[in-house]
């Protein structure tokens, strides 16, 4: 596994993401690695994240989903490229299209394992598939479109 996450290199207004900014103190804060060709992010959801008593909140399970899909696609971008993450100038992706089947309850209360697989490259747009797991069963399966950030979106200090 890599040492740094995709999400450590994420700079300036893109660390503040609630679901993957490490400098969001309030948010998921997940980190996501390469293991091989999956993109593998581990989070132990905590007790308010509950959607009914012993059970995760499918908002939750979302939004492990997108920001595992978005940062996959930003270190497959990179893979793409032939660059190391961090290199300028950066690629940084936001959510197209989400999409998540919940297949069974998620319990609260265990590590849930999210694992990615990118299925598309084509220009600006990135598609990860994903399952969300906990105790090695699949509770949920998603697909995230991630398209490249619009210029128009980054601050003139992200620049």
């Amino acid at each position: 596994m890599d040492a740094k996450a995709f999400q450590d290199y994420y700079t300036g207004s893109f660390a503040y993401c609630y679901g993957c900014g490490r400098l969001n103190p309030d948010g998921l804060q997940i980190k996501t690695h390469w293991e091989g060709e999956e993109s593998v992010t581990r989070f132990t959801p905590r007790p308010h994240h509950i959607a009914i008593t012993g059970y995760v909140y499918g908002g939750l399970i979302a939004s492990l989903i997108d920001c595992h899909g978005t940062g996959t696609a930003a270190a497959a971008a990179y893979r793409a490229a032939g660059r190391e993450m961090g290199t300028e100038p950066a690629f940084r992706f936001v959510t197209a299209s989400l999409h998540v089947d919940y297949l069974k309850p998620t319990p609260l209360g265990v590590p849930l394992e999210v694992r990615g697989t990118v299925k598309e490259v084509k220009g600006r747009k990135i598609v990860v598939a994903a399952t969300l797991s906990a105790r090695g069963e699949v509770c949920a399966r998603g697909e995230v479109v991630a398209v490249q950030v619009p210029e128009n979106m980054v601050p003139a200090e992200d620049r």
